[in-house]
């Protein structure tokens, strides 16, 4: 009867070693008839701020590769010049062996991967002053195994990009303008009427001026001084308004060091006759008010200031 059970239960766990295993990375790589894939377990970061050369993409990756034929991940790279000027295509710029990647607590080989703008800068052959706002690296994985085979990015299906399993094998990394402090100095508005009377604002004769509120509480406020004396009581009929021609005039306004943020409103344009430009310390052009523009926050583009 022992011999019996012995048989019975050697025969179970020659069946169960053999079954085929339901996890379900092996079920998607069975299906795709691929073997391998590169599994993005956590993405930290895929920006870079303009001009903070530490900033980095950062994902960490797991090879999925339960036969060990992975042999090594390369990295390419292609810049897209919002210019034009300096595109780079697809080349290789990193290689990886298996080796140098850590074990996951799943027997899979893992890496933080890591590339920091100014990494990415040099491997590209560029220099940093040939990166500018809305340019945009892109970074692609791509596996080899011992046979020779190699996967990447243009071998991925729907099932290897979704929700469940994400495995996009590339990386569109953007040059951002995150908001900071404004330049301090003397920031110059060059101001227009297309009628040729000056500003009529927040009424039909004059109104208020433009503001400029500074984290601290000063309020700075500027505009072309109304002709018609229907405009007194308000700021554009006041003596702080600039004098002009009736069609162009020049404000200029002082930004303290050490402030950290300025808030600019447009109080409205009554006639729809009213535009300007803003240009910082550097003389950069960073801001702009166009003819009918609603009352509201002037955008202030921190790529250029």
């Amino acid at each position: 009867m022992k011999s019996i059970y012995k048989f019975l239960l050697a025969t179970l766990i020659v069946a169960i070693g053999c079954e085929d295993s339901d996890l379900p990375i092996d079920t998607i790589l069975y299906d795709v008839g691929r073997g391998v894939a590169l599994r993005q377990v956590n993405l930290v970061s895929n920006e870079y701020p303009i001009g903070d050369y530490d900033a980095a993409l950062e994902v960490q990756l797991e090879v999925q590769d339960s036969k060990g034929i992975v042999t090594e991940m390369n990295v390419y790279g292609t810049f897209d010049d919002d210019a034009d000027t300096f595109d780079i295509d697809d080349q290789l710029i990193q290689t990886f062996p298996i080796g140098d990647f850590e074990t996951s607590q799943y027997g899979l080989p893992t890496m933080l991967y890591i590339l920091t703008q100014g990494d990415a800068i040099s491997l590209l052959g560029l220099t940093e002053d040939q990166v500018g706002p809305f340019d945009s690296f892109t970074f692609r994985f791509e596996l080899v195994t011992s046979d020779g085979r190699t996967f990447s990015a243009e071998d991925n299906t729907g099932t290897l990009t979704g929700t469940f399993y994400s495995s996009p094998f590339s990386y569109d990394v953007l040059i951002t303008c995150p908001p900071k402090a404004p330049t301090a100095g003397v920031w110059t508005i060059e101001m227009h009427d297309s009628y040729g009377d000056g500003w009529q604002t927040t009424d039909a004769n004059g109104g208020d001026g433009v503001t400029v509120t500074l984290d601290d509480g000063t309020v700075i406020e500027f505009g072309m001084c109304s002709p018609y004396s229907a405009a007194a009581g308000t700021f554009l009929g006041s003596g702080d308004c600039i004098p002009n021609d009736g069609s162009d005039a020049t404000a200029t306004i002082t930004i303290p060091a050490g402030t950290e943020t300025a808030t600019w409103y447009f109080p409205g344009d009554n006639w729809g006759e009213i535009s300007m430009e803003i240009y910082t310390p550097n003389g950069n052009l960073v801001g702009s008010v166009a003819t009918s523009m609603p009352a509201g926050e002037i955008a202030i583009d921190f790529c250029y200031d």
